[in-house]
């Protein structure tokens, strides 16, 4: 997409800052990851995010910026230099950092690294000097480019570990449309009335344990869209292929929505971890006042705030099956940094906004 007219969502640009009042506890707990200061926002005996550890791609003045995180902790991510030059990453579980990730046809200095799933491949976007995006994956350092057939711009934004995959098209660089693409098909949708609509994230569905062959039964497709009157809203698209929108939690602008995880039935301290077979999704909203704060979202109408210390932008962006949460900060001198959180029991949450529902509308993609 042009980045006059569609440039600036698909970066994800809710960059609105004032100071706000945040209630934040301190826990002395031990977790997988390296502690650096453990935070938690929680209500009294109920469930809460906590900050394990926060991390910068190596480089002076670098932002940065998570995107997803896999089941083994690896978290794919963009970060922009101090020249504004886009560049992808991965953050391997064991701390270390991967190589900037460059698509070779990028010729602008703009490559977005979006998605990984647990095999380990990225998936993204990069520009070229007409001013389009094209999508690409990365798997084994080999790099295959991936545009929507006759498309003149194409996002890729999260995979699955069956290598199907959500993005955003667009024909005319005016309408944006969403995809997905299960099993080598390719379905696009859109909300009715809206100007662009893009899919950022789709988890596996069905682990298929019970050997039905239908593994996309409980596959679920999250994101956001632009309305009539240039407002982002979240939605998400069911099994069935309806959409539910608008996704806005009371008080937001603006509600985006990145990350969806996949149900984790496993048994965790030797306890039956119900609160995981849950569908959990993560993404960001902004308010009247300015500032911009994570959301935690469970289907079909619960949200839960959050807030990282001291800051007026936060973003909650991926989100594993066991709750460990991948999400950045912005620090009073517009500098972005990532963190890692994980969700402990079942944060509270408040009632959305009313969500309609659209029936399901197979567009072929052209």
């Amino acid at each position: 997409m042009k980045k006059n007219n569609m440039k600036k969502p698909t970066k994800e640009a809710i960059r609105i800052m004032k100071p706000k009042q945040i209630f934040i506890s301190i826990l002395a707990v031990l977790f997988v990851f390296p502690l650096m200061g453990t935070f938690a926002q929680q209500a009294a005996n109920s469930g809460s995010i906590e900050v394990i550890t926060t991390f910068d791609y190596p480089g002076t003045g670098n932002s940065t910026e998570p995107q997803k995180i896999n089941e083994r902790g690896d978290i794919v991510g963009i970060f922009l230099d101090s020249l504004g030059v886009s560049r992808g990453f991965v953050r391997f579980s064991n701390g270390s950092f991967s190589a900037p990730i460059v698509d070779p046809n990028d010729t602008v200095g703009f490559t977005e690294a979006r998605g990984i799933n647990n095999p380990g491949t990225v998936c993204g976007d990069y520009a070229t000097s007409d001013g389009n995006n094209h999508g690409f994956f990365l798997s084994g350092g080999t790099f295959t480019e991936y545009d929507i057939p006759g498309a003149l711009s194409t996002d890729v934004f999260g995979i699955n570990d069956a290598g199907d995959f959500t993005g955003t098209f667009s024909d005319d660089d005016v309408i944006g449309q969403a995809f997905v693409s299960v099993g080598g098909t390719v379905t696009s949708f859109s909300v009715p009335a809206a100007t662009a609509t893009l899919a950022y994230d789709m988890n596996n569905g069905r682990d298929d344990s019970d050997h039905t062959g239908d593994r996309h039964s409980e596959q679920l497709v999250v994101g956001y869209y632009i309305d009539s009157s240039g407002i982002l809203h979240g939605y998400y698209r069911d099994p069935n292929g309806a959409l539910h929108f608008p996704i806005d939690p009371s008080g937001s602008v603006e509600t985006i929505l990145f990350g969806v995880n996949n149900r984790n039935k496993d048994a965790e301290q030797g306890q039956a971890d119900e609160q995981h077979g849950k569908r959990w999704v993560v993404g960001r909203y902004a308010d009247s006042s300015g500032v911009t704060h994570g959301l935690f979202f469970v289907p079909p109408n619960g949200f839960f705030t959050f807030d990282y210390p001291g800051s007026t932008f936060t973003s909650l962006n991926g989100i594993s099956s066991q709750g460990n949460i991948c999400g950045r900060y912005v620090d009073a001198s517009g500098i972005a940094h990532g963190f890692i959180a994980r969700v402990r029991g079942t944060p509270p949450t408040k009632e959305a906004g009313t969500e309609m529902k659209a029936r399901r509308g197979v567009i072929p993609a052209r």
